[in-house]
């Protein structure tokens, strides 16, 4: 290395509070973050889905009991919260779903990968999944 060249800091010991905080992600991170995240929470909520379908697919009172559980809830566990769980459900499903396609499309150009496309491709995930989030929410609330 040349004495013109700039030395990198180098950081042995870090310190949670004060280098952390001042850390900024990439959008790619946030994607890759949140990807995880999604996963995790499509796999705790697996029980919550087996629930879902087999009410609203066994028979005409199952189905019933179903949609009245996003009204009323089910048991002690109230309306509000069952929406609230299927829109995490909802989330994570597209977020993962659009972040595979974002991972398959680079596994399938390997030369296309670069910094600005990873960019751009994790800011295309975060545009899609989330307004796409916002739309079924409406809908499961009853906004529309």
């Amino acid at each position: 290395m040349t004495e013109l060249a700039k030395k990198r800091p180098e950081f042995r010991n870090i310190n949670a509070f004060k280098d952390l905080t001042t850390y900024r992600m990439t959008p790619a991170a946030w994607v890759s973050i949140l990807h995880r995240a999604s996963g995790l929470i499509m796999f705790l909520l697996l029980p919550f889905i087996i629930w879902m379908f087999d009410t609203s697919v066994s028979s005409e009172i199952s189905f019933a009991r179903f949609t009245a559980a996003f009204g009323i809830g089910i048991g002690f566990v109230p309306g509000w919260f069952v929406k609230l769980a299927t829109l995490a459900l909802i989330w994570s499903y597209l977020h993962h779903f659009t972040a595979g396609l974002r991972h398959l499309w680079m596994d399938v150009s390997h030369s296309a990968v670069n910094k600005q496309f990873g960019k751009t491709s994790s800011l295309a995930v975060l545009a899609i999944s989330i307004p796409l989030t916002l739309v079924l929410g409406a809908k499961l609330f009853g906004l529309y």
